[in-house]
């Protein structure tokens, strides 16, 4: 049986990225959502190896405090002076002193690299000493051409460095590779910089390893664009588009209607069930999850979002919020942190819900605000109501109980309670608890004047 133990992985991730231009670390840009280490880590620990070791120069900091989020157990090396890869790569296996078996090193800013692909990366490297992923480029331009003598691999040139012969081959180093852990670090100690960049090239050590009689093989990996990095803001947008495609393909391969994927973007961490349609200008972000059933869109963005089955959302903002089964909620609703839908509610149009809990099939149909309340079952809201949540210093919530109606126009006053089966009339400002069953009506006395409007009309003809 082969053994595909993977002892260390080692992500470059110490660029400065100078042509991001931008305070934010490159690799901290987000491609789908997720930061590009981010991908570059759950593509690694598809290998499940032993240790893992991301090695850090630019905006240290910065990287640092978001590993300690996302990937708390990854261990940090740090590159002092950027001094090429393999000046990287040394940092990297200074924190695995004496670790032994295979090493794998890949690239923090490689947003579209799968950890399918790695596996079979690692399973190709059997046999050998040192594999390197490689790829026949239409234009290898700017990339390390693979010199062969034989069908053997001798040596990898980069592009400042390579001859017009060499620049003819279309085989390219694609910056991923596999080491046994002693050849990697015999190659490591041999390395000067005596290239056009004056750094220390990852790259020697393949020729070392290969002129010290060595087995060098290759992976020749025909989807070479989950190889391409990104360097500058247009790179990153490229990025961006060509893993949204990726994404929106799998996910319609599974079952999901998109009507329009050139206008629909998902993130990678969006779960999406079978029988979902996406109209056009959904944007689904963050951990959103989206039962069976349920339409989402046109023009629509949910971030975290949880969507139960069957549920509408229409023309929709939506963020940390939960949509349950059968649920509809649009078109033009704001959902702001903490909201839950109940199953069968509705949240209509021009309609902001802040934490607030919707009970099963309550309404909230027009024009208006419900913040830091709870309103129960089958309770019915007027137009233009007002959940008056904040006195200028605290936020205080407002309980409307099931079965209740509230008149278009009204403004609770919290803190205040409203109980199963209360109504409230119209345009009333509510300031006190309204007990079960009662009508409560808060608001001036009408009045009216017979005669007024003939009056009025004379003395303005007496004016004139």
């Amino acid at each position: 049986m082969t053994d595909n133990r993977v002892a260390a992985v080692i992500i470059m991730a110490a660029g400065m990225g100078t042509r991001m231009k931008s305070a934010r670390p490159k690799v901290l840009h987000e491609v789908a959502g997720r930061s590009m280490i981010g991908h570059a880590i759950k593509a690694a620990n598809a290998l499940s190896p032993d240790r893992l070791v991301v090695v850090l120069g630019h905006g240290r900091e910065q990287v640092e405090a978001h590993l300690a989020e996302i990937a708390p157990n990854v261990s940090i090396a740090v590159q002092e002076q950027l001094l090429g890869t393999g000046d990287a790569v040394r940092a990297g296996m200074s924190v695995l002193p004496g670790v032994t078996g295979k090493i794998v090193v890949t690239s923090g800013d490689a947003p579209l690299m799968e950890g399918a692909t790695l596996r079979e990366f690692v399973a190709a490297h059997a046999g050998n000493d040192a594999t390197l992923l490689t790829a026949l480029l239409p234009d290898p331009t700017g990339y390390g051409r693979v010199v062969r003598e034989d069908g053997r691999i001798t040596a990898v040139v980069e592009q400042r460095d390579a001859t017009p012969e060499q620049l003819a081959i279309s085989e390219a180093n694609m910056g991923f590779y596999v080491f046994d852990a002693d050849v990697l670090r015999a190659g490591l100690a041999k390395l000067e910089p005596s290239n056009a960049q004056g750094e220390y090239y990852l790259t020697d050590v393949v020729e070392h390893t290969a002129s010290a009689g060595y087995s060098v093989g290759s992976f020749v990996l025909s989807d070479y664009g989950q190889t391409e990095g990104v360097n500058d803001r247009i790179q990153l947008a490229q990025r961006n588009a060509e893993l949204n495609r990726r994404i929106l393909r799998h996910w319609m391969e599974e079952g999901v209607t998109i009507v329009d994927p050139e206008t629909t973007w998902v993130h990678a961490d969006v779960d999406i069930a079978p029988d979902v349609t996406l109209l056009p200008g959904t944007s689904l972000e963050g951990a959103t999850s989206v039962a069976g059933g349920a339409v989402i869109g046109p023009d629509t963005t949910l971030i975290d979002v949880e969507v139960g089955a069957g549920a509408q959302v229409v023309r929709t903002h939506a963020l940390l919020s939960v949509i349950e089964e059968g649920a509809t909620v649009g078109p033009f609703s704001y959902l702001r942190p903490g909201t839950q839908v109940g199953p069968g509610a509705k949240v209509g149009a021009f309609v902001e819900v802040k934490n607030s809990q919707l009970g099963a099939g309550a309404k909230v149909p027009h024009l208006t605000y419900c913040g830091d309340a709870a309103v129960g079952e089958r309770t019915n809201i007027g137009a233009g109501t007002i959940f008056a949540n904040f006195d200028g210093e605290r936020k205080s919530r407002t309980s409307v109980g099931a079965d209740a109606f509230v008149g278009s126009d009204s403004v609770l006053v919290a803190p205040v309670e409203i109980a199963d089966g209360a109504f409230i009339a119209a345009g009333s400002v509510i300031t006190d608890d309204v007990a079960a069953g009662e009508l409560a009506v808060a608001r001036g006395r009408q009045r009216n004047i017979p005669g007024w409007v003939e009056q009025r009309k004379a003395r303005n003809e007496g004016d004139k």
